[in-house]
């Protein structure tokens, strides 16, 4: 099954402490690209996120959004430094008895002197903070990879409807291809009759040669082989689980230089006009691969 490679997924997912929210969002890109914004204090998980990402999308440019709320109790525990403290006690003392101060010396006098009262960040649990994330990322993950292979199957039946009407138009070409020739020949008799005299015989062997030589340069049987031989080959590719876009867009370059080259060696209005409208197809079809993972 083909997918496309735009779509967007939303996924939520909380721990005792943490909460997550993941937001992903796929364009189109030649390659697989992907850019997270992310708090700085959780960019160490950034290869796995990376990672779990490539698992499940083969191309495209793949934009993460992750934002995180502490639940429950705050992450920060206030620590007094006590050896501290006791120095500026007797640091205080000592200025007091010397100077036959009064002493005054108070814990919140203590407190206002630096580094008496230092704020710590408790140290999180990396295996949990991931393990929630990744849930969160898996959830926004699924959602994107059903929208993408969504939009990938109305684009599969876009594209076949327009291949069949492509080969009804090649088969046309095949059919109309044989009587070209007949055609020349007629042609080329009734001009050479125009010009000669009723006196003069039609050397029939010449006009022969003529036509053989017309009908090799103008033979586009092998050109048309070819074309349904890609046709098959795309069809067979949309079949496959796998990124196929790349593959697609070539076929479809092929199918174009085919079809370029039987225009030019039918030398036939009727076939050149088949030939504008089956490359109307191919671009339409090519704007529709461009959209293909």
């Amino acid at each position: 099954m083909i997918r496309s490679m735009t779509g967007f997924g939303r996924g939520e997912a909380q721990s005792q402490q943490k909460k997550f929210i993941v937001e992903l969002k796929s364009l189109n890109h030649r390659y697989m690209d992907t850019s997270i914004k992310m708090p700085k204090l959780f960019t160490y998980l950034e290869e796995k996120i990376r990672q779990r990402i490539k698992e499940a999308v083969k191309r495209g440019r793949v934009e993460v959004y992750i934002n995180s709320e502490s639940l429950g109790e705050t992450d920060v525990k206030i620590v007094p430094d006590i050896a501290l403290a006791r120095q500026y006690y007797n640091a205080l003392e000592s200025i007091n008895s010397s100077l036959n101060l009064k002493n005054d010396s108070t814990a919140s006098i203590i407190a206002k002197f630096p580094e008496v009262i230092k704020v710590e960040k408790e140290e999180d649990n990396e295996d949990e903070i991931w393990s929630c994330m990744e849930n969160a990322l898996l959830i926004a993950l699924d959602k994107l990879m059903e929208m993408r292979s969504i939009e990938g199957e109305q684009l599969h039946q876009d594209i076949l409807k327009r291949l069949d009407i492509i080969g009804s138009m090649i088969k046309d070409i095949e059919e109309r291809s044989p009587l070209i020739v007949n055609e020349y020949r007629q042609r080329l008799s009734d001009r050479i009759k125009e010009i000669l005299d009723d006196g003069f015989d039609i050397d029939d062997n010449r006009v022969l040669m003529e036509v053989v030589i017309f009908a090799d340069k103008s033979s586009i049987a092998e050109e048309i082989v070819r074309f349904y031989s890609h046709i098959k080959q795309f069809t067979k590719a949309m079949t496959e689980d796998d990124s196929v876009g790349r593959k697609l867009d070539f076929l479809i370059q092929e199918m174009n230089r085919e079809v370029n080259t039987i225009g030019s060696k039918a030398n036939d209005l009727t076939i050149t006009n088949i030939v504008v409208n089956i490359k109307s197809e191919l671009e339409k079809m090519r704007e529709q691969v461009q959209n293909i993972e």
